[in-house]
């Protein structure tokens, strides 16, 4: 798929305030400092479309982008960072359920994982409540080209082996370089396949 127009339409501060759900969704979520404003504007081939920051978690609303007139990029905000106040970080998870569980034209959520790290009880507990609520999710895993030899391979198979743990099915995965642009015409393809397919 080729990204010929990508426009800023809406932040909203619920799930109510999102655009006519009158075309597919693709959001896009994961932990603060995951690399999710870098990875969309790889995406999207436009450098400022998502705000990037040196700070993480500046994503405190639902931002909806228009993709060739034909679909929508939906950034969300980021969870598991301490710095907020408990009561903001329980109302951003509020926002983000109510989203993911109310868009009825949420088409599929991908879900970014730090290609760097270990499994995190926090991204295997929401991959929980995906499933529990029956949410179509596909994993990201981010950064690759931050890893040395070996290491990228060795922790995507050790985060898959752990979801295997509870999953039967493994949802589809993808491994991308924000920085390389690796994994950006395999999302681009998927996401053309789903869109077709519901045509």
């Amino acid at each position: 798929m080729k990204i010929h127009t990508a426009e800023f339409v809406i932040s909203a501060p619920t799930v109510e305030k999102c655009p006519a759900a009158d075309r597919p969704e693709y959001a896009f979520i994961g932990r603060s400092n995951v690399g999710k404003s870098s990875l969309i504007n790889m995406l999207t081939g436009r450098k400022g479309l998502a705000k990037t920051s040196s700070m993480p978690g500046k994503t405190l609303l639902i931002n909806h982008f228009l993709i060739n007139e034909s679909w929508y990029l939906v950034d969300l905000p980021g969870y598991g960072y301490a710095r907020r106040s408990k009561a903001q970080q329980e109302e951003l998870t509020r926002m983000i359920k109510s989203y993911v569980c109310e868009r009825e034209n949420l088409t599929c959520l991908f879900l970014l994982i730090d290609s760097r790290h270990k499994p995190q009880n926090i991204d295997i507990e929401f991959i929980r409540f995906l499933g529990e609520n029956g949410i179509p999710f596909a994993i990201v895993f981010t950064k690759a080209d931050k890893n040395r030899s070996g290491e990228l391979k060795r922790n995507v198979k050790g985060f898959l082996d752990k979801m295997s743990e509870e999953w039967e099915e493994l949802p589809p995965h993808f491994v991308t370089s924000s920085a390389h642009s690796d994994g950006r015409e395999e999302l681009l393809d998927y996401i053309d396949e789903v869109n077709r397919s519901l045509n």
